[in-house]
């Protein structure tokens, strides 16, 4: 039987309206938090809460689906995309910014069948911005169709992207360059601590290209559909075919300033894969 999509995403979009309230509610005010791979690389307890409230709803509905979450992967469950209906799930995609209480931070979420994104959903509950889309139905922000900004010049191009949680020496030097590099020769460059948001922005024409080297599928999973359904492209920063699992992601408004943004970029390929 084939699965319903119409049906999962009033499900999910149940469940994330719940966990967002969870979120909204604890951003001010001191919070419960322990440091991961570094003292950059957090988790607090509503990451795990939020991670458990939408894999067990999903799971009382869907019992045969499959998960790639942030928080059970951190702690040791191999990160597999396989063909069944798998969600990627960010609980807390921003948890720096949670931490300190700066009211940017998001649920981000999507489903793949064979592989292939169906839903998507990018919820900021402390700013009610929710970034919704699905395959081949447009991409939205609290319902109102949404499309890239459909910049081609370099110069005029305002960037987003994220210093990482990684205090790896090689890893940040490559950061640190390519920042280098983009702000003598684009508009601008924006750090909103999000990944998901920093996409999100593309999606929505305020920004007109992302790029970042260290991230995970789940950061990147919902905003790689909601760009390309608003008009946007989603590429490996090489300008190869996006792998969600790489830990690698470049999108822009349009295919001509990717690029532009592709040769000017220093590479770096993350280990482990996810």
């Amino acid at each position: 039987m084939a699965l319903n999509l119409d049906e999962c995403y009033d499900h999910v979009m149940g469940l994330v309206d719940e966990a967002g309230k969870i979120i909204a509610a604890r951003n001010y005010g001191e919070k419960s938090v322990v440091e991961k791979s570094s003292n950059i690389d957090l988790l607090t307890e509503t990451d795990q809460q939020v991670e458990r409230l939408l894999m067990d709803g999903i799971t009382a509905k869907y019992p045969d689906h499959k998960f790639i979450g942030e928080e059970e992967t951190s702690a040791g469950k191999q990160a597999v995309l396989e063909n069944a209906p798998t969600w990627i799930i960010d609980p807390v995609d921003g948890t720096m910014n949670f931490v300190h209480s700066f009211p940017h931070s998001c649920i981000s979420i999507a489903l793949l069948v064979n592989k292939v994104a169906e839903i998507a959903i990018i919820h900021n509950p402390v700013l009610n911005q929710t970034f919704t889309a699905r395959r081949g139905k447009g991409a939205f922000m609290n319902g109102k169709q949404i499309r890239v900004s459909g910049e081609t010049r370099l110069e005029h191009a305002l960037a987003t992207t994220e210093f990482g949680t990684s205090r790896d020496e090689e890893k940040t030097a490559v950061v640190l360059e390519n920042i280098g590099k983009l702000i003598r020769v684009i508009h601008g460059m924006r750090s909103l601590g999000s990944a998901a948001l920093n996409i999100a922005m593309v999606a929505l024409g305020g920004a007109d290209f992302n790029y970042e080297f260290g991230i995970h599928a789940w950061d990147i999973a919902a905003g790689d559909l909601l760009v390309r359904e608003a008009g946007g492209v989603c590429l490996d920063p090489t300008g190869g075919p996006l792998d969600l699992m790489s830990r690698r992601f470049l999108c822009a408004s349009t295919q001509e300033l990717a690029d532009k943004v592709i040769p000017l970029l220093t590479q770096y390929y993350p280990q482990p894969r996810d």
